[in-house]
């Protein structure tokens, strides 16, 4: 039988979360300053220097028998999918606006809720079903009121990465409150490096960065939006559904339209600050919502 998580931990993993989807906010506008890079480039640099930082904590892992059979082969797996996310989501970026593409990269807990109900396992509660309606037109207010959202191929991309995203949250959750969630994200962040840079290879990419001061943003993305905050949510997903971690996420559009707003002095319209309230109440509703007991 499963052990119910205690509420401290709900607690932790509650604020984690919070803490997670405040370090993402910042990735769009890092990437936007490491353009005209490749986004292959980009994201395998990213990747990369993550890899290297949670480099000691994976080698801990490895000598503890956390990356062993099925969790090993899981983190693999989660490499491929992470490559996936970040190679469509931050190509997308050069298609759309930064509204539309964070808002649409993060309708992964649409995928997620019908993945739940088809499989009737960690099914969304009916607070949750009111969240991710409430979010979905909290979204939509956002994507509309951004430029360049016509752009069909840029809304095809940030909706694959949404896609991949749903499925590493589902292959991360599968080992609950066991998983080394650092361990598992280095290997991860190091197999997507690979995957990234044999993409770029095979496509006649350039590996080399669009200019000279591109290296520091991406370095950034590293530190903040991957460590902090890909970690940060990885661990939650030990006590929390992938619906609620997922939901979360919905968040990220409007930290991103924040923060552009007072880095890039770029100032969103009362549309899109409609929809960020709208999204924040849904993110407000799930994370207050009482977690349940799982099922033995």
């Amino acid at each position: 039988m499963t052990t119910p998580p205690s509420s401290s931990a709900t607690l932790r993993a509650r604020l984690a979360v919070v803490a997670g989807v405040t370090a993402i906010s910042f990735a769009a506008i890092l990437f936007k300053l490491a353009q005209p890079t490749h986004p292959l480039v980009a994201s395998a640099t990213r990747l990369g220097i993550s890899a290297l930082l949670l480099a000691p904590l994976t080698i801990r892992g490895w000598r503890r028998g956390k990356l062993r059979g099925r969790v090993g082969r899981d983190a693999i797996l989660a490499g491929f999918l992470y490559a996936l996310h970040f190679g469509a989501w931050v190509g997308s970026l050069d298609l759309i606006s930064v509204a539309a593409s964070v808002t649409l990269v993060t309708a992964t807990p649409v995928f997620l809720a019908l993945v739940a109900l088809v499989t009737g396992k960690d099914r969304p509660t009916a607070r949750h079903g009111v969240s991710i309606a409430i979010a979905l037109g909290g979204v939509l207010l956002i994507a509309r009121a951004g430029p360049g959202d016509g752009a069909w191929s840029g809304n095809a991309l940030a909706l694959t990465g949404a896609f991949a995203m749903g499925l590493f949250l589902l292959v991360a959750r599968r080992h609950g409150d066991s998983l080394d969630a650092w361990a598992f994200t280095g290997v991860a962040c190091a197999v997507a490096t690979v995957v990234l840079l044999a993409c770029a290879l095979g496509a006649g990419v350039p590996l080399e960065l669009g200019h000279a001061d591109a290296l520091f943003p991406l370095a950034m993305a590293a530190l903040v939006p991957q460590l902090i905050g890909h970690g940060c949510l990885t661990w939650s997903l030990r006590h929390l559904k992938p619906t609620t971690v997922g939901l979360a996420t919905v968040a990220e559009p409007v930290g991103s339209t924040l923060l552009a707003w007072v880095w890039l002095h770029e100032i969103p319209g009362p549309l899109t600050l409609v929809g960020c309230g709208i999204v924040l109440t849904a993110v407000v509703i799930t994370l207050g919502a009482k977690s349940p007991s799982p099922s033995p």
